[in-house]
């Protein structure tokens, strides 16, 4: 669902969602391993952005709770400060591919299956251009269409009940 020009916010909101003031992403990680959550991240690829972490049943509900306020309230504390630490961290990983050996055939590939104008025609972590263009707005526009409970799947495995 990224239209042109807007390459890579799909991947670039899976970061974004570990910052901001409700979910400060030190503050998160420490309460989350604090009552014992581990393997703690999220990955992107073209048809979805999932987020993970494995924690103890005792801290499930503290767990709901923290996704919800994520989900619900990052807007409340996101600012130009955190796009930018952000995009530079998305950046910095996008650099850090393009320098591995034959990793312009991944462009190339792509590109050449894909029409322009079919979602599979860039990489998941899209363009430097796209990034660097990528404003407060578009952000909050982006989160206000694809970060809302319609558009959530959650899946709860172990020692659960009911």
């Amino acid at each position: 669902n990224e239209p042109k020009g807007r390459t890579g916010f799909a991947h670039l909101f899976e970061h974004l969602m570990f910052g901001g003031k409700n979910g400060n992403q030190k503050g998160w990680f420490e309460k989350m391993e604090a009552v014992g959550a581990t393997d703690l991240n999220g990955t992107t690829y073209y048809d979805r952005t999932n987020f993970f972490e494995n924690v103890p049943t005792a801290a499930l509900d503290m767990t709901l709770y923290m996704e919800s306020q994520r989900m619900g309230h990052l807007l409340d504390g996101f600012d130009e400060k955190l796009l930018t630490t952000q995009r530079g961290v998305v950046q910095n990983e996008k650099r850090q591919g393009d320098n591995q050996p034959y990793r312009i055939s991944e462009d190339i590939i792509t590109q050449s299956v894909w029409p322009a104008s079919h979602p599979y025609s860039h990489t998941v972590i899209g363009e430097m251009a796209d990034l660097d263009a990528a404003s407060v707005a578009d952000v909050k526009d982006w989160f206000g269409k694809y970060y809302g409970p319609s558009n959530v799947t959650l899946v709860l495995a172990g020692d659960i009940t009911p």
